[in-house]
């Protein structure tokens, strides 16, 4: 039964930003997380073990839920999506990110839902050039998969949410005190071990991704609970740091954080690391490569974010940097490279020279 405490159900509840949310809003809520497999366990909170893609699991959460909680539920934190660096284009996308967000959608209409947050991405816009920010207002760009599923969900969300009030976040690189990142602890990793792909670049250097640390996340999210009465029926967010750090700047702290030296990242042709990246993937002699040919066309995209939005309606502002949070990753990497590795789900090819 409900102890009288207000509901949250947060999908893909195991998931690093879902199980954070879940720990978090836990202290003031009743918080029922869904996810297809139950990782971990937090004494305040019910996982309930739910697939996004049957019909059927669905609605058996949300018939519990609606059973033991009642039918008014004040906060939907849907992140359950699915994300692969294997290739560009998955059915899963539309399986899992767009058809899961309907079936959530229409087991919803037996409750009161006071808000829908939905996570989206800064990567559903057209990527700009130093110096020119995005806004909640540029141009789309769905070149590949994921970025395509987040823009079909937010346009269903708009047209089938009915009285359910919709936030959509569309967030940077998320990033923690240990990394947790996988495109960050690849290239860490890359120059740790002085790697050939670490020297080159097939793309403009001076160009960069904007990214978010984990705390910042959670409490972006929280401020959209805690001011959900007050804020428009549909609402979206950028959220992310102001500064965007260039490849060539991420190259050069990381190498002098680690080596007290820094070297050039030379620029080469896309076709050639095309080239090398099916290599590495094919060849029995050569290391696999977290970079996927595919990846190479999108490697100097560049996003740099406007939040002021965020900024005027939540009040939210990251209290973290990238390149402040950095330097704890390279004192951890010393300390134990082993533990750090595990912890970003790396294996330790070979010791730095």
């Amino acid at each position: 039964m409900n102890d009288g405490r207000e509901v949250i159900l947060i999908t893909g509840a195991s998931g690093r930003i879902g199980f954070k949310c879940a720990e978090y809003f836990s202290k003031k809520y009743q918080v029922v997380g869904f996810d297809i497999f139950l990782v971990g366990s937090l004494p305040e909170v019910e996982f309930i073990a739910v697939d996004m893609v049957s019909d059927e699991s669905v609605k058996e959460g949300l018939d519990y839920v609606l059973q033991k909680y009642g039918d008014k539920i004040a906060a939907v934190i849907h992140l359950a999506a699915y994300y692969s660096f294997a290739s560009a284009h998955s059915g899963n996308y539309d399986r899992i990110t767009v058809q899961g967000t309907q079936r959530l959608l229409n087991g919803l209409k037996r409750f009161e839902v006071g808000q829908f947050i939905f996570s989206s991405t800064m990567l559903v816009h057209k990527p700009t050039a130093p110096g020119i920010k995005i806004t909640e207002d540029s141009p789309f760009d769905t070149s590949w998969g994921y970025p395509e599923s987040k823009v079909k969900t937010e346009a269903l969300l708009h047209q089938q949410r009915g009285s359910i009030p919709v936030v959509n976040l569309r967030i940077a690189g998320v990033y923690d005190d240990q990394c947790n990142s996988i495109p960050l602890s690849n290239q860490l990793q890359r120059i740790y071990e002085n790697q050939l792909e670490s020297h080159f670049f097939p793309g403009d250097v001076t160009h960069g991704a904007s990214f978010v640390h984990m705390d910042d996340v959670v409490e972006a999210i929280a401020l959209c609970v805690e001011k959900r009465k007050t804020l428009p029926p549909e609402l979206t967010l950028l959220i992310g740091e102001e500064i965007t750090l260039s490849c060539d700047d991420l190259q050069r702290t990381m190498q002098r954080l680690l080596f007290g030296k820094e070297w050039k990242t030379w620029r080469i042709p896309k076709l050639v690391a095309k080239i090398g990246a099916w290599a590495q993937a094919h060849l029995p002699f050569m290391h696999p490569s977290f970079i996927k040919p595919w990846m190479i066309d999108h490697a100097e995209d560049h996003y740099e974010l406007d939040i002021t939005r965020a900024k005027k309606i939540l009040g939210w502002q990251p209290k973290n940097r990238l390149d402040k949070v950095l330097p704890k990753w390279i004192d951890e990497i010393k300390k134990d490279p082993l533990m750090w590795f595990d912890e970003n789900k790396l294996k330790l090819k070979r010791r730095k020279k």
